[in-house]
């Protein structure tokens, strides 16, 4: 069984700690200018140089988006941006436009070219005519179902890559292609600026009386018909690799750091736990369980099986059972050291996710600030907190705990 490519999304510098710890074999991210998320921080010149090299001194590719569709005046600083992506020393960019590709060739040679989701690619045909115009890997619209992903796999050169999204937000509209943000807010989702007003709640008004709206509800709350369910394919690994996919790939550059750390988490031991089976393990519990304890809207298999996923219809909202508390920086001689990132409490237990481990609890009996005084409550963001634990927690482990479901 082929072993495919993990690859994960970066926004900033946390995110790409939490990439490389938690097990992705390639990232991807953006510099400041052509990227489809503006809402990222993602990375300047020097920022994306040192970023790839941090990547690289862990065997991890880096492949930059270049994937907005430029328009004028912006083709004439395309060159200077490639030149610089080339010269940070990144794997592929990731790119929607036919002009980006070819002027790519011209002033990033060096730079392996992938074809953006954006280009809605849904036949074998497209697939063959941009690998002959110099693409390595196509990434595949998310409307395909693995029946289809499978053919086009079969009727390509078998240098060609395939890539697909696996898990993380779906858009109501085609491959990402979206005009309701910018008809809506004058924010254009295609140029990487969505306000995400398909999850809002939409009313109906009458012509002859202004202000008075009448709710089309599918509950007392609202309606919302555009609220795409989330996709999550954790439990078909053998399904997506038989189909021929070389890359995995997680949706979520505007998400956090703790997002890209339980996600590349869970995927990375289902994808270990198949291919060393050869298929025929069944999927560990925790491994989906992990999947709950992040922010998500209910989950589905997208179109990887035929049909479409639907819509989510009775909230506008996220699914969220756990808040993130902590991070561990050291633990010696049986004392964890941590920086805070949300209030808990003496007396809590709290779920610690280890860098590609299995999670496990501790009890928070006693503990301190970095004054070496005792406290009851870590109240403040980034506060530093010690207290004693006979559980070694390893640097870079994630700590959180769970929510009162009744509050």
């Amino acid at each position: 069984m082929n072993k495919p490519e993990l690859l994960a999304p970066v926004g900033d510098c946390e995110c790409l700690e939490s990439a490389i710890h938690f097990g992705a074999d390639a990232v991807y991210l953006a510099g400041t200018e052509y990227g489809m998320r503006t809402a990222s921080k993602n990375f300047a010149p020097d920022e994306l140089k040192a970023a790839v090299e941090k990547a690289h001194e862990k065997n991890i590719k880096v492949y930059v988006t270049c994937n907005t569709l430029p328009r004028n005046n912006e083709i004439d600083r395309l060159p200077e941006f490639l030149e610089t992506v080339q010269q940070a020393g990144a794997d592929a960019l990731i790119i929607a436009d036919l002009g980006v590709m070819s002027m790519a060739a011209k002033y990033a040679p060096k730079v392996q070219r992938h074809v953006s989701t954006q280009s809605g690619i849904v036949n074998y045909r497209t697939a063959r005519f941009l690998y002959e115009a110099g693409a390595s890997r196509v990434v595949l619209a998310r409307e395909l179902s693995l029946d289809e992903i499978a053919d086009i796999r079969a009727k390509i050169p078998a240098p060609l890559e395939l890539e697909a999204f696996v898990h993380g937000s779906m858009c109501v509209s085609f491959s990402g292609r979206c005009l309701i943000s910018s008809y809506m807010t004058g924010r254009d989702a295609n140029r990487g600026d969505c306000a995400q007003p398909c999850r809002w709640k939409y009313h109906l008004y009458e012509e002859h009386r202004p202000g008075q709206y009448f709710p089309v509800e599918e509950n007392g709350d609202g309606t919302f018909l555009y609220n795409s369910r989330d996709l999550c394919m954790i439990e078909h690994i053998s399904e997506l690799i038989a189909a021929g996919i070389d890359s995995f790939k997680i949706e979520g550059r505007a998400k956090s750091a703790y997002y890209v750390s339980v996600v590349t988490n869970a995927y990375r031991h289902a994808i270990d736990e198949c291919v060393m089976s050869d298929g025929k393990k069944t999927l560990s519990p925790w491994i989906k369980e992990e999947l709950e304890k992040v922010s998500h809207r209910e989950y589905s298999t997208g179109f990887f099986f035929g049909g479409e996923p639907g819509q989510v219809t009775d909230n506008g909202g996220y699914i969220r059972h756990y808040d993130v508390v902590a991070v561990c920086d050291e633990y010696k001689n049986g004392t964890a050291y941590l920086t805070q990132r949300n209030r808990f409490f003496s007396g809590d237990t709290l779920d610690v996710l280890p860098p590609n481990g299995m999670p496990f609890e501790i009890a928070v009996e006693y503990m301190e600030n970095d004054r070496g005084e005792q406290i009851d409550v870590a109240p403040h963001a980034m506060q530093k907190v010690v207290f004693p634990c006979k559980t070694e927690i390893p640097a870079g482990s994630v700590l959180r705990k769970k929510r009162d479901e009744n509050k």
